[in-house]
């Protein structure tokens, strides 16, 4: 079961969240926290597997907990939850490391794919959102959207660590720098190591000296 606490600080928010989960198989609720503060608590307690973070908190950015989240708890995946459909907003939490960016006018099938996808160490945008990056005049839609930690291994692989060693620097098991690194190609269109690195200095995701 991926248990999951849900972050946001609108009660009926929680609620219809809740009745979206009961019915969603493999996925369990855990509990919910209301402000930044009370999640620390949480995340000690719990440990959950997946977060579902609000941006809007009353006593912190959601922005600014998911990348202290994501730093402090490598294995856990967050999930951003916001009625928020900004590019710079999208990008700003991505790049603080959440593997997921859903709406509030999610379903219950497009939730429970959400939790499994980012559970899994890869990217989820609801279709929304990626629609929002794709028409965005600031950015080019062919350059693929990484998050924090995709962009992290994508740099130690460009440094020319193996997998063994991006996962000790990261604190991260080998499974999961090898999920990345699968994430990364298809992303990046690439069929090898080679390709993947090319294709990243193309679209200046990297500079190499």
């Amino acid at each position: 079961m991926i248990s999951v606490l849900i972050v946001d600080d609108h009660t009926l928010v929680i609620e219809g969240i809740k009745t979206l989960l009961q019915d969603a198989p493999g996925i369990s609720y855990v509990g919910h926290a209301t402000s930044a503060g009370s999640c620390r608590g949480l995340l000690a307690q719990l440990r959950p597997d997946v977060v579902l973070l609000d941006i809007n908190l009353p006593d912190e950015s959601g922005i600014d907990l998911c990348a202290e989240i994501t730093h402090e708890y490598p294995t856990i995946s967050v999930l951003a939850l916001t009625t928020y459909n900004q590019e710079t907003t999208i990008r700003k939490m991505m790049d603080s490391g959440a593997l997921g960016y859903i709406l509030k006018n999610v379903t219950c099938d497009e939730l429970s794919t959400a939790i499994h996808t980012v559970y899994e160490g890869k990217t989820f945008l609801s279709f929304d959102v990626a629609k929002t990056l794709q028409n965005s005049s600031s950015n080019d839609p062919l350059v693929p959207v990484l998050t924090r930690r995709e962009k992290e291994v994508l740099m130690l692989i460009a440094e020319g660590f193996n997998t063994k060693e991006i996962a000790a620097r990261l604190f991260v098991g080998s499974t999961t720098v090898d999920t990345y690194r699968k994430n990364l190609l298809v992303k990046l269109n690439a069929r090898n190591t080679a390709m993947l690195i090319r294709m990243a200095v193309v679209h200046k995701l990297i500079e190499l000296n």
